[in-house]
This record gives structure tokens, C-alpha cells and sequence, in this order.
């Protein structure tokens, strides 16, 4: 399989916002929209991963920015949430007050979808992106041909956590220099991915370069992350969506245990589940091939309904 390079990024405005967003494979196949997770750029999901996926699945493989990322519009004046004090309210199940929350960010998906003259899509979306996907089934089920949810969680609080050493990754501060970026992304990668992996550990230092000339924005991880907490438990929702979906999780997984994505599956009517041993939260490539072709099996079976 070739690895063509994307192409041009364009932005649009959607919602209020601007939108990078780029795209692989013949324009004209039937449309897969992409969603990263919490403080990823859209580059997270990899050029060869994409070229790979549009090549098996018939696809044009659309990839984006989410809001407050890359190179999508950064939303500095609505100031950085104090984390911690969210976090206190959400446990004492107080309502709070965001800059935006996730079913914003899937209107945001829908806006690109107008922008681009996409009636409907297939859906794939990893972590915080599973989380996106998720409400654009509750709220928006006519424009998804299926839902393919990566490493997330229905946010049920009874849910197991995550491992003392994900969250202590999850709230390290980003360093603005790049050498110290580096070790910081390494760190990261070493805890979320796990051990083994070292096609993965090879490419570090070039995915984290790329990462940091498309520019940083800490408080946009912030206010993304207050839009996870502010967005609650999405499993009652969920029982009324009838999107086929398609539910891929790591056994090994630190930061959104497997337990996790089987309630995602159990809350989904007719959802399927793939639990692959080994994968943490991360999509290494030696597990590219499974993950590929399970997403184009469940996208294929859907192609001509």
C-alpha cells in the first residue's frame, strides 16, 4: 500500500469557527471523516494511516483540526478554565460552566460536513474524537453512515479510572520549547502507548517535530478538556442510537480502560466490539493492518445502504 501524501489543507468556516482539515484518496469515494482526541492535531491520525485506510476502504479519508488545535481557530479570549475547580464541581454533579462543550465540537464536525456538501459520512473518532462522534449520533444520526469509536467512554462515572500514571501524563504542562517538547512527548508515549513498540518509538522524535511547527496551544487543551468534564454521561443518550457501530479497544489501555469501550458497545443497540490485546491509548502501526481492516469491513458492509 502507498503512503500518497494529502492533499493541500484548506480551512473553512464552520460554527462560528475556522476549520483545518485535509483529505486522502479519490474526492469523489464515498465520505470518512476522521475526529482526534483531546489536545491532538489532526496529524495525529498518521499520512500513511490515512492513505492506508482510504486505499482499503474505497474512501476519501477526511481528516481535521478540531477547535482550539493546529491550525483551526485558537479561542484565547475565552481564558483558561481552572481545571482542578471543574473537576470538583463535576464530581459533586454541580452544572458547569464551560466555553464550549463536545456537542459543540460535533456541530462543528456537521459545519464542515455543509462546507465540504457532505450529506452523510462515515464517522471515526479516537478518545475525546469517540466522545465528538458519540454526540453527533445522538444529535445528528441522519448525517452518519456508521460510528467507529476508537479508545473512548460513554463518561459514566462509574467507570473504572485511569491509571495514576495516565492522569499524572494527562495534567503534565506542555514545554514551549522544543527540545524540552520532546522529552515531554516521549514521556507521554511511553506511558499511554506502553512498551513494545518500537516502529512507534522510532518516529517519536518526527511526530513530535511536526506536532510543534504546526504550533502549540496549551489553553486549548484546557478548554477542550473542560468540554469533556462539562459533557457528563452520554450512556442514557446513547441507548436511543441506532447508528451501526463499530467499537475498537486496547486491552492494555491506561488512560480509558477496556471496560470502558465494552459499556460503549453494551450501550450502543447492535454494536460491535474489538478488544486487541497489547493496545494501549495509542494506535501503533504494527496494529495498523487489524484496526484498517476492521474499519473498512464495518464501513464496506454499510457502503451501498
Amino acid at each position: 500500500m502507498t503512503a500518497a501524501p494529502p492533499s493541500i489543507e484548506r480551512r473553512r468556516p464552520v460554527n462560528g469557527v475556522e476549520i483545518a482539515w485535509d483529505s486522502f484518496g479519490d474526492p469523489a469515494a464515498s465520505p470518512l471523516v476522521l475526529i482526534m482526541g483531546l489536545g491532538a492535531q489532526m496529524v495525529a491520525w498518521d499520512d500513511a494511516f490515512c492513505a492506508r485506510l482510504a486505499e482499503a476502504g474505497g474512501h476519501r479519508v477526511i481528516r481535521f483540526d478540531n477547535r482550539d488545535i493546529g491550525h483551526s481557530t485558537h479561542l484565547s479570549h475565552l481564558g483558561v478554565p481552572d481545571i482542578q475547580a471543574l473537576m470538583l464541581q463535576a464530581m459533586a454533579g454541580k452544572p458547569l460552566a464551560v466555553p464550549y462543550t463536545l456537542r459543540d465540537m460535533a456541530d462543528d464536525c456537521i459545519g464542515l460536513l455543509d462546507a465540504l456538501g457532505i450529506e452523510r459520512a462515515h464517522i471515526v473518532g479516537a478518545s475525546m474524537g469517540g466522545a465528538i462522534g458519540q454526540e453527533m449520533a445522538i444529535h445528528h444520526p441522519q448525517r452518519m453512515r456508521s460510528f467507529t469509536s476508537i479508545m473512548s467512554t460513554t463518561g459514566d462515572p462509574a467507570l473504572p479510572p485511569p491509571t495514576p500514571e495516565a492522569l499524572a501524563v494527562l495534567f503534565s504542562p506542555t514545554p514551549l520549547t522544543f527540545d524540552a517538547y520532546l522529552a515531554h512527548y516521549k514521556k507521554i508515549w511511553r506511558v499511554l502507548r506502553g512498551p513494545g513498540f518500537p516502529l512507534d518509538e522510532a518516529r517519536d522524535a518526527e511526530r513530535a517535530q511536526l506536532i510543534f511547527l504546526r504550533g502549540l496551544n496549551p489553553g486549548g487543551v484546557a478548554r477542550q478538556l473542560a468540554a469533556v468534564f462539562a459533557s457528563g454521561n452520554r450512556k442514557p443518550a446513547l441507548r436511543d442510537v441506532r447508528v451501526p457501530t463499530l467499537v475498537i479497544h486496547g486491552d492494555a489501555d491506561p488512560l480509558v480502560p477496556v471496560a470502558c469501550g465494552v459499556d460503549v458497545a453494551d450501550a450502543i443497540a447492535g454494536a460491535k466490539l474489538l478488544r486487541i490485546p497489547r493496545m494501549g491509548h495509542a494506535l501503533p502501526i504494527s496494529m495498523w493492518p487489524q484496526i484498517i481492516d476492521a474499519i473498512a469491513a464495518h464501513t464496506g458492509q454499510l457502503r451501498d445502504h
